[in-house]
């Protein structure tokens, strides 16, 4: 049975085109770095967001828990979004694996305010504070904005000033690329360094990539497999993230309006609340309550007909559109929501 999926960007399907180049990938050993087909994709990755060298990894949170140890000490504070996905999605792994600790800020839907970035900035003449190794920004932010650059250029200006890097979680960079209407290497210059996934809404099957400047690679590169990263005849795998960097970054725009209509449609129905001020990208959170229906019921019910969604999160509900769900798609959910109402 078919579902239309509408839980994250990465539950899609890898194309035909993915599963050819996956089948017939020349494949070396990539811990010894001679798998030909990984040097490419780290190679082709590096040239898309302007950056002199990157890094294949297994998932977003390995990239981003790498990039925060290969720059941190252990104790030091990092300055990152209380909103944030390494903050709030990642398993506690900054204090596992880094063994730092965050210096959470509040932000207006993911947008950290410069001013208080710099003020938490620890200062280093007092034996009593933790030293400020590393700012973390987010972009497109998992709260469906797409960050301005003028923002992200304050921030960055910033970490220049006190000699502290900027990390910048770019999962779905091309999204946000695609919602400012900019080219990705203009948000990937506000950043030292740069983690970005070809498995969500790129459709590869698995994969992130890690950018920065050569020496950063080649630090993170042993970080690597201290984590367990090491993948061997990753080959297979870097063919999908290939085919997807060459061919999926610019249809994001497609997903961007069926979102649109996604949001057009829910606030239609009696009782449906769209967060309007937070549709950049793919996703739509909007409120419902149990008043207009009990939240196991809606999933359960869309489920028996195909659906698959997530339950809330503090509240509200988050549809995201993506490859494998069509204009046609989303009129037989909103029949089946309004069925269920």
């Amino acid at each position: 049975m078919r579902y239309i999926d509408l839980r994250s960007d990465t539950v899609t399907l890898p194309t035909e085109e993915m599963r050819q180049a996956m089948a017939n990938a020349v494949v070396g050993d990539d811990v010894y770095g001679d798998d030909p087909t990984v040097n490419q994709l780290e190679e082709l990755a590096a040239r898309k967001v302007g950056k002199e060298a990157a890094l294949f990894v297994p998932s977003g949170t390995f990239g981003n828990q790498l990039c925060v140890l290969t720059h941190t000490s252990r104790g030091d504070e990092i300055i990152l979004g209380e909103d944030c996905h390494i903050t709030l999605h990642e398993v506690g792994g900054t204090a596992v694996i880094a063994g730092v600790q965050l210096r959470t800020l509040a932000t207006e839907n993911g947008k950290m305010d410069p001013k208080k970035v710099e003020a938490a900035i620890r200062p280093e003449n007092d034996i009593h504070y933790p030293h400020t190794g590393l700012i973390c920004v987010e972009n497109a932010h998992g709260v469906g904005t797409a960050i301005p650059l003028d923002n992200l250029t304050s921030i960055k200006k910033i970490g220049e000033a006190y000699g502290i890097p900027v990390h910048l979680d770019g999962a779905r960079i091309f999204n946000a690329a695609t919602a400012l209407g900019v080219n990705a290497k203009e948000i990937a210059a506000c950043c030292d360094t740069l983690m970005f996934c070809l498995s969500k809404g790129l459709a590869a099957p698995v994969g992130s990539m890690v950018a920065g400047s050569k020496s950063f690679i080649d630090k993170a590169r042993k970080n690597r497999k201290l984590m367990g990263g090491g993948m061997r005849q990753a080959g297979i795998l870097a063919a999908a993230g290939i085919v997807a960097l060459e061919t999926m970054t610019e249809r994001l725009g497609e997903d961007h309006q069926n979102a649109d209509y996604l949001s057009e449609q829910l606030e239609k129905i009696p009782g449906v609340k769209v967060k309007t001020d937070r549709r950049d990208i793919d996703m739509v959170f909007f409120e419902m309550g149990e008043d207009v229906v009990p939240e196991q019921k809606l999933v359960d019910h869309l489920f028996a007909n195909g659906i698959k969604i997530s339950g809330t999160e503090d509240g509200e509900w988050r549809f995201v559109t993506n490859l494998d769900v069509s204009r046609s798609d989303i009129d037989f959910v909103i029949e089946k929501i309004r069925e269920c109402l």
